[in-house]
């Protein structure tokens, strides 16, 4: 095996294997890695255009028992000063808000409330659609589902379903991290299994509700993780065809024990460099995927500009809020205007879309 003959096969069109991407990544020039993604993005996106979307990240609690290390973002049920649910105008003024501005979708994401059932969502879900039918709710990822079909006590395909009918459109990605149960037991050990995580977005799928997927990397994987992960999402993508698009972040270390455990063990955060590495495999290695996201929230606008050069056809969202990797004390929140400027920069036509990745 060598990278050259790997170029080759990648160049023709043919698909790479586990070992294949396992030896690509820690053998491959970033040169080399950015021009193979780059070609990959122009035959599937020709026509020159990356597109982003407008929307809000929606979290009605931070109150979560699952106390994942590598989260600054969650409050325990006992913490009475951080800990909080929105009020339900509070949320409908941050909706219209949205929706003054050209907003087209809510992402509404949330922490595992001991006491918030698939009920509690049911209800603000089909009010949130009685005022704002044509809202695009991108909502609750598959630990949340997890997590809503134990306290009601009923399937996960269940809540699926419910959720659906009272307006829920889309599933991000979230809570993947990285779908190895090595690394899981090691960063996130109460939130759902590799395999729970696959299996729930799967049963969106298979109810016709596309979804994300993302991971967060950086911690303490190994490459041989990163690719493991990639492989699981291109198997259920091969059977599924249900994802829309990879969106792949740096773990941000501030405020949270595992970033104070790596950092004193003589850790150092992950550089745009690996960032552009693991951007670049995931191109090359996620053939069935259409849509490759930067994360210019956690990397920064100039560094999801570059990675548009390496396999991103999209450029995320004007998010008119963000309170997750915020909470680490990492987030970079621009306007419209700003990231047309950095899409064009690069030498592509900025387009607005919607979450199926449409352009309006």
């Amino acid at each position: 095996m060598n990278v050259e003959t790997l170029c080759s096969k990648i160049l023709a069109g043919d698909r790479i294997n586990f070992d294949e991407a396992v030896f690509l990544h820690d053998n491959s020039g970033i040169d080399t890695l950015a021009y193979l993604a780059d070609t990959i993005r122009q035959r599937k996106h020709p026509e020159g255009v990356v597109s982003y979307i407008i929307d809000r990240n929606l979290n009605t609690t931070n109150v979560c028992v699952t106390d994942c290390g590598f989260c600054s973002f969650y409050a325990t049920p006992k913490d009475k000063e951080k800990a909080y649910v929105l009020e339900r105008e509070d949320i409908y003024q941050r909706i219209q808000e949205t929706v003054d501005v050209g907003g087209v979708q809510i992402l509404m994401q949330s922490g595992h409330h001991p006491k918030l059932g698939c009920e509690w969502f049911e209800e603000l879900m089909r009010d949130i659609m009685a005022r704002w039918p044509d809202l695009h709710l991108h909502a609750m990822a598959p630990s949340e589902i997890e997590h809503l079909a134990r306290v009601s006590k009923i399937t996960t395909l269940e809540v699926l379903k419910r959720l659906q009918a009272a307006g829920m459109k889309s599933m991000p990605g979230g809570g993947a991290e990285v779908l190895t149960e090595r690394v899981r037991a090691i960063i996130a050990p109460r939130k759902t299994s590799s395999d729970d995580w696959i299996r729930i977005m799967e049963e969106a799928h298979s109810i016709g509700m596309r979804t994300t997927a993302t991971m967060m990397y950086g911690h303490v994987e190994h490459t041989a993780d990163r690719i493991e992960h990639l492989q699981r999402l291109r198997d259920l993508q091969d059977r599924t065809g249900g994802f829309t698009a990879f969106i792949g972040w740096t773990f941000q270390p501030g405020g949270n024990p595992l970033g104070d455990e790596l950092i004193a063990g003589g850790w150092s955060k992950a550089t745009h460099a690996e960032y552009f590495r693991v951007t670049s495999i995931a191109r090359i290695f996620l053939d069935n995927f259409d849509n490759i996201q930067a994360s210019f929230v956690t990397q920064g606008a100039d560094a999801a500009q570059l990675s548009l050069r390496m396999g991103c056809n999209d450029f995320g969202s004007v998010m008119l809020e963000e309170n997750v990797v915020s909470a680490a004390g990492c987030c970079e929140l621009i306007d419209v205007t700003g990231i047309e400027k950095h899409i064009v920069q690069a030498g592509f036509t900025p387009r607005q879309r919607n979450q199926e990745y449409a352009l309006l």
